[in-house]
């Protein structure tokens, strides 16, 4: 294994913003630290599940069943879609009541928001079914590499994911006005939206 150029690229996949950063950004902003944490919480297990499937075998299944994949991705662009219609009402919400604060989210929400959105995405099994294997020595076991590559490429996730949220935590105070919060649900929004069009409309 070339674990030079594992962690190199691993770094450089891991900090460009996706879907993951924009649900940390919008929990963290509008409900604090700890929704951040539990987000991360849930796309890090999410993460953990696909390179099990991808261990075993399932991935491949998936990428394999073009209906399978199909099917999966309308599921997730569904969902994504939906979480940004959600965040576009409540930006509706706040601006028709800017006095109001956001309702609060519950850890257990926020959770299982973070794991579905991760286990709903192809894009992510595929992801794993083809960056890990370029790592493998063919030569040893390659079941315990990839689960040894797994972990680490999760636990680099899970770190930076982590100093995203502590950041984010310090600055929520200055972003507590009314406007700033609905301009927040607009863009996490748009971007779910955007995002959820896209994962729909490729192939």
């Amino acid at each position: 294994m070339d674990l030079g150029a594992f962690f190199l690229v691993s770094l450089a996949v891991i900090v460009v913003p996706g879907v993951d950063m924009a649900l940390v950004t919008r929990q963290v902003l509008l409900h604090g630290r700890r929704a951040g944490v539990v987000t991360v919480a849930g796309l890090v297990n999410g993460g953990l599940l696909h390179t099990a499937f991808a261990v075993l075998g399932l991935s491949a299944l998936l990428a394999a069943s073009a209906t399978a994949f199909t099917v999966l991705r309308y599921v997730g662009a569904g969902y994504l879609l939906y979480l940004g219609a959600s965040s576009l009402l409540a930006a509706r919400r706040a601006r028709d009541e800017p006095d109001v604060a956001p309702a609060p989210v519950s850890l257990e929400r926020a959770y299982r928001t973070a794991l579905l959105t991760n286990l709903t995405n192809p894009k992510v099994a595929v992801f794993f079914l083809t960056f890990l294997p370029q790592f493998v020595d063919p030569d040893r076991p390659v079941g315990p590499q990839t689960a040894v590559l797994s972990v680490a490429f999760m636990a680099m996730a899970t770190a930076w994911l982590l100093g995203y949220v502590a950041l984010l935590g310090r600055v929520r105070h200055v972003l507590q006005r009314p406007s700033v919060r609905r301009r927040i649900e607009q863009v996490s929004g748009v971007v779910l939206v955007g995002m959820g069009l896209r994962l729909a409309t490729e192939h």
